[in-house]
């Protein structure tokens, strides 16, 4: 497939062109920074529906999903490297309609997101600070990192590289702190769903605990995201998430095994910070080592708030530069090279969310419990449709260029897309009112979608341009947009 040298020509380069200034390191600290806040706050609720056993054989499920479906992605993103991630690769794949599935999908995940990690920020900070309001300081933390997105993606990189190191270090400093008081017995006492043993009735409890063991890693994928951003994606992007998909598998297994072992794991399980209470039982509550893991811990829910900013972002730009969404959000800042639109646009919704918390309520559940349901939903639909894509487009494509081939093809794509299509099912059954909400917000999508053909087609050539010379040749975006 080769493009029209004349149409490239044509192609509006200031408006729409983003720079290209990402290293490897800097893109594995997007990969981990953009999930490690799932290490810190949400997994926990998967201990009371599934007992630490149960939610240790769920996580463990969870992992191996993740794992094949990184391996599997990655000849996705170097092969067709472009901001909108998913949304390209359905697109091509399965033409509008897929790649409005995708796009929608990918957008639900990572624009429903941050307002739960916002708020999780703001009771932390709420603990150092009794008179603050956590939803003012939750705004507050949408602001500076709105602005930090704005500036530059180098700068934003940088700091999410800075903010995920130390995140790290923070939950190694949390386990060689209870590491003294680790008793195997507290973890798995009652750990089959409260019961000692495992029984037909634990399977409940461990499908129930599918979305908080996503939690340990949804949005990883967002990477493919800056993919546009990266100075050589089709070498760094695979290091990137090979490596960051091993760091945060070691990083859930440690957290969870050496919390659980602290103390009474079920006073842990229905609490957003599971990781001070667990030091507690250990250290006691005055302890400086208490407070520090209270301060640290920011770092790691700035690390994913920030870098899933920068996801959504690039993703809603994406969608309006094909013609899925108005296309105003397209525009890049004429000094900064940035979607600063996309950046404002998915910060008012995630704004609304914040001050919607106590006001919107269903399933029992407060909006901030749902609305990381919400993004799970929107993962998975995504992860099975990006695996769709990947065997049609080896089945049509076969002569596509890609400079990294999924391991033990077809095996890891099916394990994966299997595996996402059981979380799919299971998830609908325990959620079903949250998944209609779901299905509501797609539904309201595909009629913008139908009604908005002559804005996408006005809006599609550049874009497919854009997909296909990414393809074809490694430094096309380069020249195109020096």
């Amino acid at each position: 497939m080769t493009p029209d040298m004349n149409a490239s020509a044509a192609l509006p380069a200031a408006p729409q062109a983003l720079k290209q200034t990402l290293g490897t390191w800097q893109l594995w600290g997007i990969a981990v920074g953009l999930v490690i806040s799932g290490e810190y706050f949400g997994w926990s609720y998967g201990w009371a529906s599934a007992g630490t056993l149960g939610f240790l054989v769920t996580a463990i499920f969870i992992a191996a999903m993740y794992a094949t479906f990184i391996f599997s992605f990655t000849e996705l993103t170097t092969s067709i490297p472009h901001a909108g991630g998913p949304f390209a690769y359905a697109r091509r794949a399965f033409g509008p309609v897929g790649g409005y599935i995708a796009g929608i999908a990918t957008l639900i995940e990572f624009v429903f997101a941050p307002p739960a990690i916002a708020l999780a920020i703001g009771a932390y900070l709420h603990v150092q600070f009794p008179g603050l309001d956590p939803k003012n300081a939750a705004v507050g933390a949408y602001i500076i990192f709105m602005a930090l997105n704005i500036v530059g993606v180098q700068v934003a990189a940088a700091f999410e590289l800075c903010v995920t190191v130390l995140a790290i270090f923070e939950l190694l400093v949390f386990m060689g702190v209870v590491s003294p008081g680790f008793q195997l017995a507290n973890f798995t006492k009652g750990g089959w769903s409260g019961a000692d043993h495992f029984t037909l009735g634990s399977f409940s409890g461990i499908f129930a605990a599918i979305p908080f063991a996503i939690w340990f890693f949804l949005a990883i994928e967002g990477v493919a995201m800056a993919a546009e951003e990266a100075r050589n994606p089709r070498r760094s992007i695979p290091i990137a998430y090979v490596t960051g998909i091993i760091t945060l598998v070691l990083l859930a297994i440690g957290v969870m095994v050496f919390a659980g072992a602290a103390g009474d794991w079920s006073k842990l399980s229905n609490i957003n910070d599971p990781l001070p209470q667990a030091m507690k039982y250990i250290v006691g509550d005055n302890s400086n080592w208490l407070h520090m893991l209270v301060w640290l811990g920011l770092f790691g829910l700035v690390a994913s708030f920030h870098g899933i900013i920068l996801g959504y972002s690039r993703q809603i730009f994406a969608l309006a530069r094909a013609g899925y969404l108005p296309p105003a959000l397209a525009k890049v800042h004429p000094r900064f090279k940035t979607p600063h639109r996309a950046i404002l646009a998915g910060g008012v919704i995630g704004i609304a969310a914040i001050y919607s918390d106590n006001l919107i309520q269903f399933a029992g559940q407060t909006l901030t419990a749902n609305i990381v349901t919400m993004s799970v939903f929107g993962a998975i639909v995504m992860y099975i449709i990006s695996m769709a894509a990947l065997f049609k487009l080896r089945r049509t494509e076969p002569g596509m260029a890609r400079p990294y081939k999924a391991p033990l093809f077809p095996i890891f794509p099916a394990f994966a897309l299997c595996a996402a299509v059981l979380c799919l099912v299971t998830m609908v059954y325990f959620n079903a009112l949250v998944a209609g909400i779901f299905a509501v917000i797609v539904v309201i999508g595909f009629a913008y979608f139908l009604a908005t053909r002559n804005q996408r087609d006005l809006h599609a050539s550049p874009d497919a341009i854009a997909s296909a010379e990414f393809a074809e040749n490694d430094t096309a975006v380069v020249e195109r947009h020096p």
